[in-house]
């Protein structure tokens, strides 16, 4: 999205094909020796190395959701992780956080330089706290958080009882959301600079996050409210997220679920627009993504149940969902 924002004002060294380690980042700048500016979407547990060498004017810090136990550990490891990466930024970096997100919120506080975005909106909130989120407790004292909004997984408008601790003021926020089925999604972009209505070719609260987030780092990178409105509305579905791939007389939609957050959004998003009668749900534990599969017992998948007409379950781990499993 910050890509298409920044459009073909400035030559870019760029991972757009998902390479996000430390040797898909060298690979990317390799391969473009003229570049002005570099921007590279990178793992969680590689970007502590990643902004290690090559010391980034600017950071975009999105959520921290459960991942690929395996490899990376419980969240709290990767969170303080990130929280070293972030003191050893040069303090004339900009951070650009996810305030919705405890975790990030805690980690940049009293960092220089930060713009907080996140979702102001809470008609877009689900009824309650998704049982399968992952940070709802204090930063600071342990308590459960109340949330006035919860958007997806732990992100929203939280605030502690005990202490009294609370989401930051927000700099860029999205409001007056409005979630078109499988099509779209629109909301006004709220921002220093100005407000603009946006709207986007994808689905799903979530996209409506990466928006946001995409918006608020071109910003910082020096971007206009014209560029964002104009990158955002060109930007189309990247592979395998909310892809459509043409067979016979239909259309497959491929969807990418890779952590309980966010195949309950997923899903979330699928009943909301009337989900299809027919469902393919593929379990995989190959090296790239974590032999841990584990989390695939915090997705709720029953919603999804009352439209279905047919599902297939298959993959290395189809028995995980232990339903139906097919090898073909």
């Amino acid at each position: 999205m910050v890509a298409e924002i920044l459009g073909g004002g400035v030559r870019l060294a760029h991972n757009r094909a998902g390479a996000n380690l430390v040797s898909g980042v060298a690979s990317a700048l390799l391969a473009a020796p003229n570049a002005e500016l570099g921007l590279f979407e990178v793992d969680e547990g590689a970007f502590p190395e990643v902004s290690h060498r090559v010391r980034p004017h600017a950071v975009l810090l999105g959520n921290l959701f459960r991942d690929q136990l395996d490899r990376y550990g419980e969240l709290e490891l990767v969170a303080e992780r990130w929280r070293t990466a972030l003191a050893e930024l040069d303090p004339a970096a900009s951070a650009v956080v996810n305030a919705d997100d405890p975790l990030l919120a805690d980690i940049a506080r009293g960092r220089p330089n930060v713009l907080r975005f996140g979702l102001d909106d809470p008609s877009a909130a689900r009824e309650r706290l998704a049982h399968a989120a992952d940070s709802k407790y204090c930063r600071s004292c342990g308590a459960p958080y109340e949330y006035r909004a919860a958007y997806v997984g732990h992100l929203g408008d939280y605030r502690c009882p005990n202490c009294h601790e609370e989401r930051p003021p927000l700099d860029v926020a999205a409001r007056s959301i409005e979630l078109s089925g499988l099509e779209s999604a629109a909301f006004e972009l709220v921002t220093p600079e100005g407000t603009r209505r946006v709207s986007l070719a994808l689905p799903g609260l979530y996209n409506v996050y990466n928006a946001v987030a995409a918006a608020s780092l071109s910003l910082v990178l020096g971007a206009s409210l014209d560029d964002v409105e104009e990158g955002l509305g060109r930007f189309r579905a990247a592979f395998g997220r909310f892809e459509r791939i043409p067979a016979g007389e239909k259309t497959v939609l491929l969807l990418l679920i890779k952590n309980p957050a966010g195949a309950n959004e997923v899903v979330r998003t699928l009943v909301a627009a009337e989900a299809p009668t027919l469902a393919v749900v593929a379990l995989n534990d190959n090296i790239a993504d974590g032999r841990d599969v584990s989390w695939i017992w915090d997705v709720d998948f029953e919603p999804l149940a009352a439209g279905l007409e047919t599902l297939l379950v298959t993959g290395g781990r189809a028995e995980e969902h232990g339903t139906y499993r097919d090898r073909a």
